[in-house]
């Protein structure tokens, strides 16, 4: 029973882990999108100043925090 229960732990962890580099690597492209849109508009004097920076540094944050979640979750499978 004992055996079972740690399996299934086990099992859980590893999808888990799964989990958080695929929510990883989703903020990663997020903030890829974000930057780019950022930088678009800048090139095209299209957005507001305070619009700009506050989408570029959510974007900054997203890159940084996925890119972060792929490169220190482990792989246990």
């Amino acid at each position: 029973m004992l055996f079972v229960f740690i399996q299934m732990l086990y099992k859980t962890a590893t999808v888990i882990m799964n989990l958080k580099r695929t929510f990883g690597a989703i903020l990663t492209v997020l903030g890829i999108i974000g930057l780019i849109y950022t930088g678009v508009d800048i090139i095209n004097h299209h957005g507001q100043t305070t619009t700009l920076v506050v989408v570029g540094i959510i974007s900054l944050l997203f890159f940084f925090t996925g890119i972060s979640l792929v490169r220190n979750t482990k792989d246990e499978a």
